[in-house]
């Protein structure tokens, strides 16, 4: 026997007692003879090698005999196709580099724990709203390579595992007849990979110059993916599946749960669990509004077409429970891994206390039922719940700048470099039984009497692209225009000068990380639109501290407040029926295509609370149900604010008239949604009620017919009312107001408190009992002055807080300018004017005859538009 040979059948051998120890699978022992030893040298020596397995080990030599004769009875057809797959293992020509010599593919990120992984491929070019062709999956993403024997090659072909032709799915699935090769997980898992959080780097140390290399345009690397690769099924002896439970994380891309279960090298089943009673709280949340969870359906839809390209698929759960039992996504959970046999189950970190205490009850649950279960952070720049405010103090709780002081001071672990998507992910062999997507009723539409149904999110449809790809088109678009505007002009709501990102990262179909890295790697690099991320995090710490933010006022005195009880106006400001054409364009915008940017929501909220005089909740509740990136933690957040009650509520209040000045200076945003007012001139379409008569019949304008009148008509004394009974209720409540500085005092969660006190949740040391801790907050000045005179207007306080809009500082710049050049004109006439009388006085009381008119006399000029035009007389020299 040549030496080459005798070594061959010495390592397969070797891979025989792996096989026997358990770290090797049959399939996988039959796939490496073939590789090793070559077609004709397995079918004449296989029998031989094994059959002291006859008596060792029965039940594996009938396996591996049931191989051997399942393999070589094939046709020859069949024999050519799976000897084309199984040459993919042999490595002679392309040997398996080390984790540090790995070369990177074009594009994919220097990241230790993607190597491997590559651009996401290109499923969603379009809105999946409308249907599309499923590319051919045919051809494998890996180059076939000549099929050689080689000894030196073995350790390294050992992390290929059951290679399987599937041609009878392949042909269900109608695609070409081509042998795919599917990649084992294994392939994913690099030895001695480094954890996400040893390659993350500080949010304030970002610097673009050592961000990964790649391409200029991230939307040209995700459609230069490669083809797909199908998952491969599971073998009889291949480790358990591994769950992967996706909530608000729908994407591929930057998932860390997701590279997570690729790692562990087992097949991967996703699962959706629908638990709305879960999802709600145990207060008035609306966490999942009607726009909310018709997003939800159109997300799911679409992240179910990404899994398919990738060879796997989305499996639909509604939550279950024993008997009188409360439905729970735990015992869920806890069938489906008794039906699989699932040893693991992997998700993304929620954030939402009720559903931490969920999350920490099913971890607790299945960890004692023997499965390991993870969750991972990324929904979120930074965990809620390891903020800390040490170093810093309470001074200022509530603010952004606090807030990214505490994050500064106490950075904790790094943001990191964003993960690429999978190409592949590894399917199990028996699929779970779901339910239909349907079922789930995220997207069901009432119906009228005659049962004709009432699509009210036809306009939502056509102003989304409801998928991941959508949402990173999106973002790209933002950042090659929209973001060297953002930092002066985000306010304008007649030109898009917003990224419109938020619902995309409120369901986890962009992460904050991604969104981070790309923001400081594009030219125009605005602090304001980062910025924007910390606020995001800084509303989530707020609701792990106060988790009755959105139904219960922080601020005690402000529960006292007497709202309006007007149910005609609540219902007028939802329908956009105010009377106020800035107002009501916002609140058309946001039913038809639920959402509208930050400054008109400052704007429709500061009309309802310090106008309407209704409450605050009641803006929470309408916006969580008609808003796309409806959030618990930041509605809750900006209403609070608004409401006056929040830790750092806000120190203005938006008018209704001028603020238009800033957003909408030319009426555009009026006219485009509230069409009845189109015709109006620019100056007065913001206040229609001031037109004449003849202007109002020319543009077809009827107040109470065409267009509502307004609901409240002298917004100086709503706004006075409001104000004195902010003062009448801090004066009421004096306990909570600091006599030193005036402030509102807030009581502190005892969890904040015993941080702050350096006590140890771990030792018990947690602050129990005793009064109760309470802390000077932000407080509008005008509130302060008006603790004073609790009777006096709004207009007489020197702190009003009500905005007037402006446009930019050129055009306040150019006003200034033309104003004072028309008060120079105005004072030269008035004293040319002032001596003509006197002369003329003169001569008349001396009797003599009255003076020439001057040659030169006052005239206006011929494109004067306004009074302070007119020429003095005699400023014009004469020409003779």
């Amino acid at each position: 026997m040549p030496p080459s040979a005798a070594g061959d059948q010495a390592a397969v051998r070797q891979m025989l007692r792996e096989v026997l120890v358990g770290r090797e699978d049959p399939e996988g022992f039959f796939a490496m003879c073939v590789s090793v030893l070559g077609h004709q040298e397995t079918r004449s020596q296989f029998l031989a090698i094994i059959k002291p397995l006859s008596t060792a080990n029965i039940r594996l030599h009938s396996v591996l005999s049931a191989l051997y004769q399942q393999y070589f009875s094939k046709p020859e057809d069949d024999e050519l196709e799976l000897a084309l797959a199984l040459s993919l293992l042999e490595m002679k020509d392309n040997p398996m580099p080390t984790p540090n010599q790995l070369p990177l593919q074009p594009g994919v990120r220097d990241n230790p724990s993607s190597v491997l992984l590559s651009s996401k491929p290109k499923s969603q070019g379009k809105s999946c709203t409308q249907p599309q062709d499923v590319p051919c999956r045919g051809k494998s993403a890996l180059p076939v390579q000549s099929s050689s024997k080689s000894k030196e090659n073995l350790p390294e072909a050992k992390t290929h595992k059951a290679l399987h032709v599937e041609s009878a799915d392949h042909q269900s699935l109608g695609m070409s007849h081509a042998p795919h090769v599917p990649v084992s997980s294994a392939s994913f898992s690099i030895p001695n990979a480094t954890s996400i959080s040893d390659q993350m780097m500080q949010e304030g140390d970002v610097n673009p110059s050592e961000k990964p290399r790649r391409p200029k345009s991230r939307r040209q690397r995700r459609k230069a993916a490669v083809q797909q690769i199908v998952g491969l099924a599971r073998s009889p002896s291949a480790p358990p599946p591994v769950l992967l439970w996706f909530r608000r994380d729908l994407r591929l891309c930057d998932n860390p749960a997701l590279i997570r279960s690729l790692e562990l090298g087992a097949p991967v089943i996703p699962v959706f669990i629908w638990c709305p009673e879960e999802e709600e709280g145990p207060g008035v949340t609306v966490a999942m509004g009607g726009a909310c969870k018709y997003w939800l359906h159109q997300a799911l839809s679409c992240f179910c077409a990404s899994l398919e390209q990738i060879g796997s698929r989305l499996v639909f759960l509604k939550a279950s429970g024993v008997g009188n039992e409360r439905r729970s996504s735990l015992h869920t959970l806890t069938t489906l891994v008794k039906e699989t046999g699932a040893q693991t189950v992997l998700a993304n970190a929620l954030y939402e206390p009720w559903l931490k205490e969920r999350d920490d009850v099913v971890l607790s649950a299945l960890q004692k039922e023997g499965v390991d279960c993870k969750m991972f952070h990324s929904y979120c720049l930074r965990d809620p719940f390891s903020v800390s405010t040490e170093g810093v103090g309470l001074r200022g709780i509530g603010s952004v700048s606090h807030f990214m002081s505490c994050c500064r001071q106490n950075p904790g672990p790094a943001i990191g470099v964003p993960l690429d998507p999978p190409v592949s992910l590894p399917s199990p062999a028996l699929w779970p039984q779901g339910v239909p997507m349907d079922s789930l009723d995220l997207a069901r539409m009432p119906r009228r009497k005659d049962g004709t149904i009432i699509d009210w999110a036809a306009n939502i449809r056509k102003s989304w692209d409801f998928s991941e790809d959508g949402a990173h088109a999106r973002l790209e678009a933002f950042l090659h225009d929209g973001v060297y505007r953002y930092e002066k002009e985000s306010g304008r709501a007649d030109s898009p000068n917003t990224s419109s990102l938020s619902p995309y990262l409120h369901f986890g179909q962009l992460s904050p990380r991604w969104l981070l890295w790309d923001a400081k790697g594009a030219r125009c690099r605005p602090p304001k639109f980062q910025r924007k991320l910390a606020w995001r995090d800084l509303a989530y710490w707020q609701l792990t501290l106060f988790p009755d933010l959105p139904w219960e006022s922080l601020r005690p005195p402000y529960k006292a407040l007497r709202w309006s009880t007007n149910r005609s106006h609540l219902k007028a400001w939802q329908k956009g029926k105010t009377g106020y054409p800035l107002v009501d364009a916002a609140m058309r915008q946001l039913w038809l295509t639920g959402w509208m940017n930050n400054y008109m929501r400052h704007v429709v909220a500061s009309f309802l609370i310090a106008y309407l005089h209704l409450p605050w909740q009641e803006g929470y509740r309408w916006f969580q149900d008609t808003l796309v990136d409806a959030d618990v933690a930041i509605d809750a957040m900006m209403w609070q604010n608004g409401g006056m009650c929040g830790l750092d509520h806000w120190n203005f209040v938006m008018h209704p008239i001028d603020a238009a000045m800033t957003c909408d200076p030319y009426g555009s945003y009026v006219r485009k949604w509230c069409p009845e007012l189109a015709d109006l001139p620019d100056e007065l379409i913001h206040k229609p009620w001031t037109c004449p008569a003849s202007m109002l019949r020319r543009a077809g304008v009827a107040f109470g017919q065409t267009y509502p009148e307004r609901i409240v008509t002298d917004l100086e004394e709503r706004r006075s009312k409001s104000l004195q009974d902010v003062a009448l209720v801090r004066k009421q409540f004096q306990q909570y107001v600091d006599k030193r500085s005036g402030c509102d005092l807030v009581p502190l969660p005892k969890r904040l408190v015993s941080k702050t006190l350096g006590l140890s949740h771990q030792d018990g040391a947690v602050v129990t009992e005793g009064k109760e801790f309470l802390l000077p907050v932000i407080t509008r000045m005008e509130f302060k002055h008006q603790l004073e005179d609790p009777d006096a207007d709004a207009a007489s306080n020197p702190y009003n807080a009500v905005l007037k809009g402006y446009v930019s500082r050129k055009r306040d710049e150019t006003i200034a300018f033309l104003n004072e050049r028309d008060f120079t004109a105005s004072v030269m006439y008035e004293g040319t004017q002032r001596q003509e009388r006197l002369e003329r006085d003169r001569r008349r009381m001396e009797g003599l005859p009255p003076s020439p008119s001057p040659r030169g006399r006052a005239r206006r000029t011929p494109t004067a538009k306004d009074k302070f035009s007119i020429v003095p007389g005699g400023a014009i020299a004469s020409t003779n």
